[in-house]
């Protein structure tokens, strides 16, 4: 098995490039995904999951370049695990998408 990632979802945030030592460079940016379903008196209801995506080089150039808040967006990658210790001592956990691919959907903007 592979620690693999497909969603297919709308930029919640415009991403930001930051450039670090070497030229190497990061963008950042939230993805909204939607499930719909009917409840038991027969509504429509529609969950949304975000999740934290994050691109490295040329593949973080593309996204900024090309998506924007509201952009739809199929991404694929894998899942990455952090752990840190806040301010107040407390052990906390995030995860992230790393990228290695995405596709930009929906009409031209």
């Amino acid at each position: 098995m592979k620690n693999k990632v497909t969603l297919i979802g709308h930029v919640g945030n415009s991403p930001e490039l930051k450039t670090f030592e070497g030229d190497k460079k990061l963008v950042r940016l939230s993805l909204a995904t939607n499930e719909s379903y009917k409840n038991k008196k027969g509504e429509k209801v529609t969950d949304t999951t975000w999740h934290n995506v994050i691109a490295w080089g040329a593949l973080a150039e593309r996204i900024c370049k090309y998506a924007q808040k509201g952009s739809e967006i199929a991404v694929e990658g894998k899942l990455i695990n952090n752990n840190y210790v806040d301010k107040e001592g407390v052990k906390r956990y995030s995860t992230e998408i790393q990228l290695s691919d995405m596709l930009l959907l929906g009409s031209k903007q």
